[in-house]
């Protein structure tokens, strides 16, 4: 059994490990450094052959799903439950999707931090002995969050320097008992941090200190400093998130050095014009789903540590003036015997 240590971080005794792992993404994705560490690029346009931009969201969230399954050599039978979520109003992605592949359910929504967030539950649940196996999926669309919490997308607006782009990708993670894949070795629930940042199109700023709280509470917790994870990568911060956090640490007297990278500040290209980087709960979902658990496959790396960050306001909030609340979650994936 499972135990906690510190203020919030899980050990997860039982280690579950990675059975498998998938990852879709959209054309401008599939044009960016990662190309080739996703399983599949949307060819023609981000629709998927759907008549809605929502119709094709839920539609990669369930073919992503159905991917990490056949990958592992599994069929949807052995799936015991499928926990995740999106980034639109009740999670209707991972729902949708949910109903056409009959899976127990768990939905979840902690914005862009939810990738972690299924992780650190799916974990719980099977080192403490309620599943056997789990498929954690997280998935965002840049047309459906763009209409939804933005502007319509015809009328062409102006995005500031410091606004990000909405990752269209899909990432799921299937964890399985005595699996021959990395462990899941720990992990640490963040708390919601409010640094009273009203700006919708500055999220590296809103979510930074939300990643420096978490990210102080894991080292705390767990003894651990940055030095002993071969990498750090925090989810969708983008470079105006990523250095604001670094330098929050550093009043902490914690340096993190040329081990930490930003999902967000890696999926696309300088030249792919997407101002401070990337974001979405598909952002740091298609990067661990792609690159990063590739990297542990190979051991070019063996010890993770993956903290996705999120941004929990909605357009109500946004509309009555409401600051934006944050989160971040981590989670320790290693290659252990």
């Amino acid at each position: 059994m499972g135990t906690r240590i510190g203020k919030s971080t899980l050990i997860y005794t039982g280690k579950p490990r990675i059975r498998s792992y998938a990852s879709i993404v959209g054309p401008k994705e599939g044009k960016g450094p990662l190309a080739d560490t996703f399983d599949m690029v949307m060819e023609k346009d981000d629709l998927m052959g759907e008549s809605s931009f929502e119709k094709a969201e839920r539609k990669m969230y369930k073919e992503a799903v159905k991917f990490a399954i056949e990958k592992g050599g599994l069929v949807s039978d052995n799936i015991d439950f499928l926990i995740g979520g999106d980034l639109l109003n009740q999670i209707i992605s991972a729902s949708f999707a949910a109903r056409d592949l009959g899976l127990p359910y768990i939905g979840l929504y902690n914005a862009c931090s939810t990738m972690a967030e299924s992780l650190l539950i799916g974990s719980a649940l099977i080192d403490g002995g309620f599943a056997n196996t789990c498929a954690c999926a997280v998935s965002s669309h840049f047309s459906t969050a763009e209409r939804q919490y933005r502007m319509p997308l015809e009328l062409g607006n102006q995005r500031t320097p410091t606004a990000q782009w909405t990752v269209t990708g899909c990432g799921c993670t299937v964890l399985q008992s005595g699996a021959a894949g990395p462990a899941v070795t720990c992990g640490t629930v963040g708390r919601v941090i409010d640094y009273d940042i009203l700006d919708a199109n500055n999220m590296g700023a809103a979510m930074a200190p939300a990643a420096a709280d978490l990210l102080i509470t894991h080292f705390r917790d767990t003894g651990k400093k940055p030095s002993d994870y071969d990498l750090i990568a925090t989810g969708d911060l983008g470079m105006i998130g990523m250095k604001l956090m670094k330098e929050l640490m550093q009043k902490e007297s914690i340096t993190l050095g040329s081990n930490y990278i930003d999902c967000g500040c890696e999926i696309f290209s300088a030249d792919q014009d997407v101002h401070a980087g990337g974001s979405g709960c598909g952002c740091s979902a298609s990067v661990l789903n792609g690159h990063l658990l590739s990297m542990l496959e190979k051991k070019e790396i063996n010890s993770l540590l993956f903290a996705a960050t999120g941004a929990l306001l909605s357009t109500t909030s946004s509309m009555q003036g409401d600051s934006i609340p944050c989160i971040a979650h981590c989670v320790v994936i290693e290659n252990v015997r």
